[in-house]
Formats: structure tokens, C-alpha cells, sequence
């Protein structure tokens, strides 16, 4: 258990983490959804076709921007033990 207290820039590098984290998982979301949903707002598809794709694009952005939340405030977690002298390097 760490009983160390966290200094005031420790502590205001939680929140900046978190929203960067979020935001990237956005941009990255967005991009995804676009580049696989993308072809049906300028193709004439099948609505079969269009439905998979809409369907396809919904779920692999928000797996990605999920897993992109994850990476990045995993990697900071271990960043902060590493500088805390709690890693395991």
C-alpha cells in the first residue's frame, strides 16, 4: 500500500490525463466510425450493406476508443508508480 502523499502537480496530472485520455478515445472513435461508415454517406448502397456498415463502424469505434481509454491511463498508472519508486523495472 502506498501511503506516500501526492504532491499538488501530482494530483492536477490525474484530471489532465483523464480528459486527454477521453479525448483521444473520441478522435480515435470518430476516425474509425468515419473510415468504415464513411462509404455510406457517399455511395448509393444496399440498405443491407448500409446497416452492416453503420453497425460494423459503431462497434469497432467504440472498441477502440474503449481500449484507447484503457492504454492510456494504464500507461500512466505505471509511469506514476515508476517515478514513485514502486515499479518493478
Amino acid at each position: 500500500m502506498n501511503t506516500k502523499r501526492r504532491s499538488q502537480a501530482e494530483r492536477d496530472q490525474i484530471p489532465v490525463e483523464i480528459g486527454y485520455a477521453l479525448l483521444s478515445a473520441c478522435f480515435l472513435g470518430v476516425l474509425v466510425f468515419a473510415t468504415i461508415a464513411g462509404p455510406t454517406a457517399v455511395w448509393d448502397l444496399p440498405a443491407g450493406v448500409d446497416n452492416l456498415l453503420r453497425v460494423t463502424g459503431v462497434w469497432v469505434a467504440g472498441l477502440l476508443a474503449v481500449l484507447r481509454v484503457v492504454h492510456v491511463l494504464w500507461r500512466f498508472g505505471q509511469r506514476g508508480q515508476r517515478m514513485s519508486g514502486h515499479g518493478c523495472d
